[in-house]
């Protein structure tokens, strides 16, 4: 078998994994199952969450790695990434501007998973033997679901993430950000190669904590600087956006394809791509928020749980939907190439919508160095899923191995051609999604439980982590959780 027909095999087998009758149910059934199950948290918390993570941002005092923000601004730069940008483009340009209608559904049920997951990661949350906090599906999994099926899940998701972490999060991004700069700025790959290896490897050796702190400084700046060159072709379009909107909700439900008669023109496809693009870009239900939300400072898990689930309104609600309405507003999600006369590439086709809005250059450029940043955050915050997950596989020994070859696996990403990386990375990004999805379901009745008791004392998250230790003293799990949260595990 050459490498052609493993890729075709590949993308056939992340077509029916992400396809309708695999994880685009099972991620909308869980979502909307959570989110009726917590009395729909995204929406009533929503205000209180995002006060409580972009402005007060910490709890003094409280246990943990990094502060609740910086948490956010990890989860945030491995999602915030090409799927922000190509994903949604691949989206409307094969479901119709309806497919970002999907889009927006996926995030606002996906929301209630994104807070179940990153609440259980924080829950089930240990201590390893470098004092650092260790959670996510590769822990909850075990730890909350007590027998054999558990342990499997666990270290399916473990196995899936590691495979992952070195696809989706580490050679595709670094293929992204060399392609690009070579075509806008005739930089030579191996250059961007050798500066993003040596930039991984300043920053990924110092650990969560460097991490922490860079994504904190990073990732604010490169969603404003986008969202700024999105806002001004939005204002200078603004007699058509109504119009957009007016499309975007008509077209959810009639499935008008792109260049007239294409392969969206049904229903099906209009939500299959909305659905499985929206996923894609927020990653909610996929469990991987929940690592970086289990090295928080929080005096307690639904406070933390409240802060990731920002992470999903900032990335699809704010940053797809200036994306999408970007591609619609000029027109670009129904151009045909001149000279082939086909429907516009969809890598091509975000850029060329920035092009056109905006004078000059400048749309070309704001969509390169966004991919650049969007790229180069991802592989942060990927790199300390990966590394997590093989300390749950290997021990703590594995962690400085891990992040020196995985700063290393940035040239090669930058420098080969990875159409089956590619294609691989989708299938094991579903991969892990699966054994995630599973428990959540299986624990919804203790997230829904803990959740209740903790917003019953403290509605607008405003406790002070003594006023919490004070309401919840005396309540088994909450007393479970501390002492837990201290156990060291793993070996050297």
């Amino acid at each position: 078998m050459d490498l052609s027909e493993i890729e075709g095999f590949l993308g056939w087998l992340s077509g029916v994994i992400w396809g309708p009758w695999v994880l685009i149910p099972l991620l909308l059934g869980t979502g909307l199952y959570l989110t009726i199950r917590l009395g729909g948290i995204q929406f009533l918390r929503l205000g209180a969450a995002l006060r409580l993570g972009l402005f007060t941002r910490r709890d003094p005092g409280a246990d943990g790695d990094i502060s609740q923000f910086q948490a956010l601004t990890t989860a945030l730069a491995a999602t915030v990434g090409t799927g922000n940008i190509v994903g949604v483009a691949t989206a409307i340009g094969i479901g119709g501007p309806g497919a970002l209608f999907w889009m927006w559904i996926t995030g606002l049920v996906g929301m209630a998973s994104k807070y179940s997951e990153s609440f259980l990661g924080v829950r089930f949350r240990t201590t390893d033997s470098a004092g650092e906090k260790n959670g996510g599906p590769q822990y909850y999994l075990e730890r909350g679901i007590p027998n054999g099926f558990g342990k499997f899940l666990a270290i399916f998701f473990a196995v899936a993430a590691v495979i992952a972490s070195f696809g989706i999060g580490n050679m595709t991004q670094g293929n992204s950000i060399s392609a690009n700069l070579e075509n806008s700025f005739s930089v030579p790959t191996w250059v961007t190669g050798l500066a993003l290896t040596i930039f991984a490897l300043l920053v990924l050796v110092g650990g969560i904590k460097s991490i922490g702190r860079v994504t904190a400084g990073l990732v604010p700046v490169m969603i404003i600087f986008y969202v700024l060159g999105a806002l001004y072709i939005l204002i200078a379009n603004i007699g058509g956006v109504p119009a957009a909107f007016a499309q975007i909700f008509t077209d959810a439900f009639t499935g008008t394809s792109a260049v007239g008669g294409f392969a969206g023109s049904a229903i099906i496809i209009a939500v299959q791509f909305g659905v499985a693009r929206g996923i894609f870009s927020n990653e909610s239900g996929m469990g991987s928020a929940a690592i970086a939300a289990a090295a928080a400072k929080t005096s307690h898990p639904v406070r933390q749980g409240l802060v990731s689930m920002t992470q999903t309104f900032i990335d699809t609600i704010i940053v797809v939907t200036f994306t999408g309405l970007v591609i619609i507003t000029t027109g670009v999600w129904n151009m045909t190439d001149p000279e082939t006369g086909e429907q516009m590439s969809p890598a091509l086709m975000t850029g060329e919508a920035f092009s056109h809005g905006l004078p000059g250059e400048w749309g070309h450029y704001i969509v390169t160095v966004g991919l650049v940043l969007f790229a180069s955050s991802t592989i942060l915050g990927w790199s300390y899923y990966g590394e997590r997950s093989i300390e749950r596989l290997l021990g703590r020994r594995a962690v400085i191995p891990f992040r020196i070859i995985f700063s290393l696996v940035v040239f090669i990403g930058c420098t080969v051609q990875l159409g089956v990386v590619w294609a691989f990375s989708d299938v094991m990004n579903g991969l892990m999604a699966l054994p995630n999805l599973i428990g959540l379901l299986v624990l919804s009745g203790l997230v829904a439980r803990e959740t209740k008791k903790y917003l019953d004392n403290d509605p607008k998250l405003t406790a002070t982590p003594e006023q919490v230790a004070a309401f919840m003293q005396g309540d088994p799990s909450y007393e479970n959780w501390k002492t837990q949260a201290i156990r060291v595990v793993g070996g050297k």
